[in-house]
């Protein structure tokens, strides 16, 4: 072998492993994104009672033992009715833990059979071929389905399922989820600072009170102290959640989020219209965030005014509240109020519907997956909706819940006690039961999470760039939602979401889908690349 042959040979020998394995790896992602997939999930003619069946339950739970001890109970009591069902248990303190578990866990086959999530999840999961199981057949089973004639407990019916929160389970054409709990968020108002800052607490709240006051809340002596609370430290308004904060403004203002096709609107003259804002009050240092500062509920306690949260998050919120999360020596005594979130027309008010939803994951054994659609059911129960809604600020989703004397007599005895009848919680569960008509959720489809996640990315990112003293005007915002789209992908939904005149618009061509896409380009370009310049090197020879 010559010097050129033993050149050309080297060249060879580590390329063209390495093409064959990135060619590999390309047809091993074509199988994970399940273009094979799953059949569809056929009803079994009768369950069988004979077969041992083992299940696995995703949940989300923080640090409320009660809340688990109520899983546990309900597990325990749903194996004495199905003594050949096992349901394991799995929490995550995150749902998008669970949500980045599952799309990994889809791949390769190994995905709950029930999950707690939330249908913009749900919207991505399908991507994989009939890796979820539409509910639809299962609702109506006489045998099976929702107080079906085979069913061991006493299970609602579909008409006794809030209709409201029913529906945002749908989207695609099909049902693919039930819901489990349902909250919205709530402003928590430190109502002892508000008199004494001069103000009365209105009849609804709207964004010009909320930011007059926070900007009123800003006065100091002449030793540095804030005049409201007599501190160093004020942060007169705190939002939890940015992501519903831009949405239920967008929503409020008529402004453009989203189509149900999935046509990005989010990144307008009005989104900028409102980050403007935000951003005059973020540099006064009247507004902060959660992921900036911290926990709305802690700063609540020690001394600001208005704190955003969800309905959920009740049982933090207040002087004497169960679950305080601060020392005693930084604990504030103030009144607390319990308003729905600000708005920008008060006869009109719109709040975000939001809380967990229940999936049923397909397998290759429909009797597993009929054991697994049972005990989502069971979930539906007055024993399990009704204890787990007394830990928070939660609302059953049954009407057969609502109206049951014992959670009933549960409304009525608000601060009653400061654990299970606790006041700030129980007018949080109140302000949604009394607004469930004023509620919406936004359109779901594949992408939506990331949606979402731009819009509360984009207050965060305004926020963050005012205190770091940067310039925010029309360049900034141009950028940022460049930035924004770019990072969270959704400018590749929009090009997906584009269909040429005279065809049929199939949707948008999900991101896993785009990225395979590019593997594939990227192995043939290397491939011709290679052919290219071993035909020149022969040349030179």
């Amino acid at each position: 072998m010559n010097k050129e042959e033993k050149r050309s040979h080297s060249a060879k020998g580590p390329f063209l492993p390495f093409l064959a394995a990135l060619m590999g790896c390309v047809f091993l992602l074509t199988g994970c994104h399940g273009s094979k997939g799953l059949d569809a999930f056929a009803i079994p003619e009768s369950f069988d009672a004979g077969t041992e069946h083992e299940i696995t339950f995703w949940a989300k739970n923080d640090t409320n033992k009660t809340q688990t001890a109520i899983y546990e109970q309900a597990i325990a009591d749903f194996q004495e009715l199905y003594p050949n069902i096992r349901v394991n248990l799995r929490l995550y303190t995150d749902y998008g833990k669970i949500y980045n578990d599952v799309i990994t866990n889809i791949a390769t086959n190994t995905t709950p059979n029930v999950c707690v999530t939330y249908p913009d999840h749900i919207a991505t999961y399908l991507t994989g071929v009939n890796q979820v199981v539409p509910l639809e057949g299962l609702f109506d089973d006489d045998r099976y389905g929702l107080g079906g004639s085979e069913v061991r407990f006493d299970a609602p019916s579909r008409e006794e399922i809030i209709p409201r929160f029913l529906e945002e389970c749908a989207f695609g054409g099909h049902y693919y989820a039930i819901p489990y709990m349902r909250s919205t968020e709530s402003c928590y108002i430190n109502k002892t600072y508000v008199e004494k800052l001069g103000y009365e607490l209105p009849d609804a709240l709207t964004w010009d009170f909320v930011w007059e006051v926070s900007e009123a809340a800003m006065a100091m002596d002449d030793e540095g102290n804030y005049l409201v609370n007599g501190q160093d430290v004020m942060i007169p308004f705190i939002y939890k959640s940015t992501d519903n904060m831009m949405i239920q403004q967008i929503r409020q203002k008529s402004a453009g989020y989203s189509t149900e096709e999935g046509e990005i609107l989010l990144f307008s003259d009005d989104t900028k219209e409102l980050l403007e804002t935000i951003a005059a009050h973020t540099r006064t240092g009247a507004f902060s965030t959660f992921k900036i500062s911290s926990y709305p509920a802690n700063f609540l306690n020690a001394g600001c005014i208005f704190a955003i949260d969800s309905t959920a998050g009740a049982t933090w919120m207040g002087s004497d509240a169960p679950l305080i999360d601060i020392s005693a020596d930084k604990l504030v005594e103030f009144e607390t109020e319990v308003m729905a979130i600000p708005q920008f027309d008060t006869s009109n008010p719109q709040m975000i519907s939001q809380g967990p939803s229940v999936c049923v994951f397909n397998k290759e054994d429909s009797q597993e997956v009929l054991a697994s659609w049972l005990f989502a059911q069971y979930l539906l129960t007055n024993e399990v909706q009704i204890a787990y809604a007394e830990t928070e600020g939660y609302v059953p989703v049954t009407s057969r819940a609502q109206e049951s004397p014992e959670y009933q007599e549960y409304l009525a005895g608000c601060g009653e006690d400061n654990a299970l009848h606790y006041e700030v919680k129980i007018k949080a569960t109140k302000l949604l039961l009394e607004n469930v008509d004023h509620t919406f959720v936004t359109p779901v489809f594949n992408g939506s999470a990331s949606l979402r996640d731009a819009a509360g990315q984009l207050i965060e990112e305004t926020v963050k760039s005012i205190r770091r003293s940067q310039t925010v005007d029309d360049a900034y915002f141009e950028k940022l939602y460049s930035d924004m789209a770019s990072r969270h992908h959704l400018d590749q939904l929009e090009q997906q979401g584009s269909s040429k005149e005279g065809k049929s618009d199939l949707g948008p061509l999900p991101v896993s889908a785009v990225l395979l896409l590019s593997a594939l380009a990227g192995a043939w370009a290397l491939m011709l690349a290679y052919i290219f310049f071993d035909r020149a090197k022969k040349k030179e020879c």
